[in-house]
């Protein structure tokens, strides 16, 4: 019994000697693999505009999401990591059961569609053969317009139907293809379904009610997109990097005018709300800058269906000894992993507005930040600026086509237009394009080519740093620095008022006005009340957005990780 104790007491000694010598940090940073490998992120934040300011000063990979909860009523927090560290706590399923991607605003991303009616208001719908019917469509509509080729095999196709609503994802897995941005989609699906609109307005000048006979038997097909009153669509990689303009003779599609025979037959997108007015299967209101998107193998709070594999899904991840099959579905999912490549094609679909504010669409004869080539600057004007001044040198005065925000890498990839000099042939290209691409993260840039043989040996000229006048870090740090002086400032010039309470009936104090929100918050707060989706005749309360986050869900989603 003696030896037992003492032997007990040696090996107790021996670990409080191990762990003296090796203490634990004061912060645990649990790694999932190689001990060497840099600490994971993990921050929660209250705001999403908090989030995404942190993503800007974050070195590594990472991804915003938003995670909601029933100790919250629904309301949102957002957690900003890298998409390794998330599947390693989300796989179990134990925790993080409300999960939503967001897609960030101006970011390249995929072709994706939220599909949804109402079953007992929609008996004789056939929601597989208006699925099947939708891809057929948009597959031809995307051929058309940019001689992009795919098919059903290409499409994630996600359900989370109920016995009261049928209800899908729909993610297009395009090969080397992607869209400049989600409010580009959105343009290019309300041109496509313009047909649909129509419908529904004959429709219900004839008959107030009913759905139409035809839904869910119809054949669709695409032969071109006639009229005047749709959006431009374009393919930014093939005639536009090349210096090509549209003319009123090519193909590019000018809009949807009202259906025509011979048309499209878009009846089987017409579906009833319960209330029975009629509307379009397609959800429209997922194209939005910062949309919160439901995750694969999600479910909306206080629902217990989740988003899986649809039964008649034919698209299939391919095999990997690295990472699992239901990692890569995962990645598959996610509408904002694109990567950047030379070889990218970017489609693009602009609004009729757009066309009319940017007349020189396509076609740059300029190299003004305001204008370049008919596009709006970056959300970086002083990125802008410096590219702009890298490509008018030696008597050369050349200018942005557009730019694309890749934001898996962070990376501002600007095309540029009458400057092609390329440091891989020590000379300028006789007709191909160059690009410059703008790592935010690592403060450098490079310059990429659009030649062939350049694309061949996949050039990449030599890294240089950033002035530091337009590295994130610096322009974060000056807009602390400035809203430091402003608020001192502030107080000096205005002394602090009393207690509205203390003021005469005729004398407003500004929180009397304003209630002390300034115009971003509500803002953020008419976003979080869009954003929400909460369960059925479940709403945010209309000031949620600005509450505090409840301490017993912050506690959950780090207890439970």
């Amino acid at each position: 019994m003696k030896r037992k104790w003492e032997a007990k007491l040696k090996q107790i000694e021996e670990q409080a000697s191990r762990y003296e010598r090796n203490p634990l940090p004061s912060v645990y940073r649990p790694r999932l693999s190689n001990p060497e490998d840099p600490s994971p992120v993990w921050e929660l934040f209250p705001r999403q505009a908090q989030a995404f300011d942190f993503v800007k000063s974050c070195k590594e990979d990472v991804h915003v999401f938003a995670l909601e909860h029933e100790v919250g009523k629904g309301q949102r927090i957002y957690l900003v990591t890298t998409y390794v560290q998330f599947w390693f706590y989300y796989k179990s399923r134990k925790s993080l059961l409300h999960c939503y991607e967001v897609i960030p605003e101006n970011a390249v991303c995929k072709l994706y569609f939220d599909l949804e009616f109402n079953k007992l208001a929609n008996p004789g719908a056939d929601g597989k053969k208006m699925v099947a019917l939708l891809i057929e469509y948009v597959c031809k509509a995307l051929q058309e317009s940019y001689s992009v080729n795919c098919s059903a095999e290409d499409v994630f196709n996600l359900d989370s139907s109920t016995d009261a609503k049928f209800s899908r994802h729909l993610i297009f897995q395009l090969h080397d293809v992607a869209f400049k941005d989600n409010i580009h989609v959105g343009n290019f699906v309300r041109t496509i379904l313009q047909p649909a609109f129509h419908l529904i307005a004959s429709e219900d000048d004839e008959d107030a009610g009913g759905v139409p006979e035809t839904a869910g038997r119809g054949s669709p097909h695409f032969s071109g997109i006639p009229g005047q009153q749709g959006a431009s669509c374009s393919n930014m990689s093939a005639e536009e990097e090349r210096g090509e303009s549209w003319t009123s003779d090519s193909r590019r599609p000018e809009g949807l005018g009202p259906a025509e025979p011979g048309g499209p037959d878009l009846s089987f997108l017409v579906v009833k709300k319960a209330s029975g007015k009629k509307c379009l299967f397609v959800d429209l209101g997922v194209y939005t800058r910062n949309r919160n998107f439901r995750l694969y193998k999600s479910s909306k709070v206080g629902k217990l269906v989740v988003l899986e594999i649809a039964e008649d899904n034919t698209f299939s991840v391919p095999r990997s000894n690295d990472i699992s099959e239901e990692n890569q579905y995962f990645l598959s999912s996610l509408v904002s992993n694109i990567r950047f490549s030379a070889t990218l094609q970017i489609l693009t679909c602009d609004t009729p507005k757009d066309k009319q504010r940017h007349p020189g669409h396509f076609n740059s004869t300029t190299t003004s930040v305001e204008n370049m080539g008919g596009f709006q600057g970056s959300p970086y004007p002083e990125i802008d600026q410096f590219v702009l001044s890298l490509v008018n040198k030696n008597g050369i005065k050349g200018g942005i086509r557009c730019w694309n925000y890749f934001f898996q890498e962070q990376l501002l990839v600007y095309d540029i237009c009458k400057y092609r000099w390329c440091e891989n042939i020590g000379r300028a290209h006789k007709s191909n394009n160059i690009m410059i691409v703008v790592d935010l993260k690592n403060e450098v840039w490079y310059q990429k080519c659009h030649d062939p043989e350049c694309q061949a040996v996949n050039f990449k000229s030599v890294c240089s740093p950033l002035p530091a006048e337009v590295c994130l870090s610096f322009l974060l740090k000056e807009e602390e620095e400035f809203a430091t002086d402003k608020t001192v400032n502030n107080e000096t010039q205005n002394p602090p008022k009393p207690p509205s309470s203390m003021l005469s009936k005729t004398e407003f104090s500004d929180a009397d006005w304003d209630n002390g929100v300034d115009d971003t918050y509500f803002l953020e707060a008419t976003e979080d009340a869009e954003l929400a989706e909460v369960a059925e005749n479940s709403h945010l309360d209309g000031n949620s957005g600005g509450e505090e986050v409840p301490d017993e869900l912050v506690v959950e989603v780090y207890r439970d990780s």
